[in-house]
């Protein structure tokens, strides 16, 4: 794990880096913010910010976010500044770390920013067969495209790939195809010089050589431009890419993992992906079954779902009862295990007695509890659309369902199986309408 220390933090900057360097991260540092900026765009990423809470922490995040670079901050500051303290949480900080460091603290705030793990939980024998096959095929350096319905796991698979290679000390650097607007995903892949386009402030280091060494996994590659598929073709081929702006080529090392929730055929037969490189990353393919193919998964991420959701939220994690389980295993699960997990999330907020019953289990896009969940109450609330447009079925869909998700837009436009570009469209057109458009960490709906 790599760790960016922004300030100088009266001195307390060595004991916190010997902390995390003991806690196996690799530590940079920076007296400013543009000093840490400045390494940000020079691809020496960090999974992890520690800035100083003196510092403007809201022009911190506000700029990394300008810049597209993704990374979580945590503030820090000696003393007991409650002030301070509050200023960044608000600003968008993570945790607010108090120095002179702790060293538990220290571990507990990397331990919870990382990546909580890279096991993948399973017990069904199709999800064993398919780490099997990841496994046999990770030493290799040759491509793979990983694909699946969306919510699957499709990224952690890429993780457990890139921790069982030969590349595994070097970085894993992921893109989002389909978050990234078409006209911005050609920087951020490969990167750009200062002055290349307006906003290009300067130099910035794309993706591609940032994972210089280590893996680059194409999130929904299905979703790339076509005309950009041919830059990817060429950087894949030659092992060298262009910064827009740039007069020369640079050399890049790095091995591609792909992901599509799409039949990658069809889009090619329809003209949509180019077939050269199609057939350069389908070296190797991945297909991960969808939840309700692999039943026997779902009893263990239950478990595992409870456990983290009540740690997260400061409550006794609470036994998942036999009907509850019964709910949860009969349910198909369009949305899988993403939808699984905002189920338990949800389910561990309501839950109230000794277990987890079906009453505190939401599904069906939030519409009611598990119990009474099955056709009666699906055929009964199929009245309720006769006489409706389909823009206001659309739009009550969409919004129940990212209540659903507790605002979060990429899992809600995963169940609903469209684009996240798609979806943010439809909510700043129902804002404008008016309407109340559910924001990250809305647990519940307004009442009516």
């Amino acid at each position: 794990m790599r760790v960016l220390i922004i300030g100088t933090l009266e001195g307390q900057i060595g004991a916190a880096s010997q902390i995390a360097i003991k806690r196996g991260a690799k530590v940079q540092q920076a007296d400013t913010i543009e000093g840490g900026r400045q390494l940000l765009r020079a691809g020496k990423g960090a999974a992890l910010v520690m800035a100083d809470v003196n510092l403007d922490i809201a022009e911190l995040i506000t700029s990394l976010g300008s810049e597209r670079i993704s990374v979580p901050v945590v503030a820090c500051g000696v003393g007991n500044d409650t002030q301070a303290a509050v200023r960044a949480i608000r600003a968008g900080a993570k945790e607010y770390v108090p120095l002179p460091p702790d060293s538990e603290l220290i571990a507990a705030v990397l331990e919870a920013i990382a990546e909580e793990s890279n096991a993948i939980i399973h017990k069904d024998p199709k999800m064993a067969h398919v780490l099997q096959l990841a496994d046999q095929v990770a030493p290799s350096d040759a491509s793979i495209l990983i694909t699946g319905p969306s919510g699957t796991g499709k990224e952690v698979l890429a993780r457990h790939i890139h921790n069982k290679s030969k590349r595994k000390n070097s970085r894993f650097v992921a893109v989002n195809c389909a978050a990234i607007p078409e006209n911005l995903l050609e920087s951020e892949l490969f990167g750009h010089e200062k002055g290349a386009f307006t906003g290009a402030i300067a130099r910035r280091i794309g993706k591609f050589e940032e994972a210089d060494g280590g893996t680059l996994l194409l999130d929904e590659i299905s979703e790339m431009d076509p005309r950009l598929q041919a830059k990817l073709l060429r950087a894949i081929q030659e092992r060298e890419i262009d910064r827009l702006g740039g007069n020369k080529p640079v050399s890049v090392d790095v091995r591609i993992l792909a992901t599509s929730n799409r039949n990658m055929e069809d889009e090619v037969a329809r003209g949509n992906f180019r077939q050269d490189l199609f057939f350069r990353l389908n070296v190797m393919n991945i297909r991960l079954p969808a939840l309700r193919e692999r039943p026997g998964d779902i009893p263990v991420l239950t478990k595992h779902f409870v456990a983290k959701y009540s740690e997260a939220n400061g409550v006794t994690a609470r036994a998942v009862g036999t009907d509850a389980l019964k709910a949860l295993t009969a349910h198909s699960w369009p949305g899988n295990v993403r939808e699984l997990e905002n189920a338990i999330h949800r389910a561990v907020l309501l839950a109230s007695g000794d277990e987890i019953g079906p009453e505190a289990i939401m599904l069906d896009s939030g519409e009611g509890p598990a119990s009474m969940a099955g056709p009666v109450a699906n055929k009964a609330n199929a009245q309720d659309f006769v006489g409706r447009t389909v823009a206001d079925v659309e739009r009550e869909l969409i919004i129940d369902t990212l209540h659903h998700c507790l605002g979060n837009r990429t899992h809600a436009a995963n169940i609903l199986g469209i684009s996240i570009r798609t979806l943010r469209n439809k909510l700043k057109q129902y804002g404008d309408q008016g309407f109340t458009v559910p924001q990250p960490g809305d647990a519940e709906r307004p009442a009516p």
